[in-house]
């Protein structure tokens, strides 16, 4: 199978494991960074990208069904933006070997707390 094919394949995979609500975007880092052999920061960059059209579809159908607590959105946004802009310059200064062992440690956990469904409020 040739490379491109392969990317190709692993993205459409990621992309319907993500309609179904699984978690694509981290199934497609773990791909790239294993499979493809992309460069961590590269592949985290990739994954924003992949989340970005999700998030905006979930914003509008939120805000259409009237689920959104505007008051607290617009409280959030300024430190959002805000965490993501520091987040994004402390990677870019940082040593991509030193981020692997933290993030990957990330994703260990997060697989780990799926696998612990949390319990309903009645």
């Amino acid at each position: 199978m040739t490379a491109w094919l392969l990317a190709l394949a692993c993205g459409l995979g990621a992309g319907i494991l993500s309609a179904w609500g699984v978690g694509g975007g981290t199934l497609l880092l773990l791909v790239m960074t294993l499979l493809l052999d992309v460069d961590q920061r590269t592949a985290q960059g990739i994954n924003l990208l992949f989340f970005l059209p999700t998030a905006a579809s979930a914003l509008v159908c939120h805000a259409r069904s009237g689920c959104l607590d505007r008051p607290s959105l617009r409280a959030a946004i300024p430190w959002a933006v805000a965490a993501a802009a520091a987040g994004a310059w402390l990677s870019s200064a940082a040593d991509p070997a030193a981020l692997r062992k933290p993030f990957g440690i990330y994703l260990l956990l997060s697989g780990v707390s799926l696998l612990w469904p949390k319990k309903r409020e009645r």
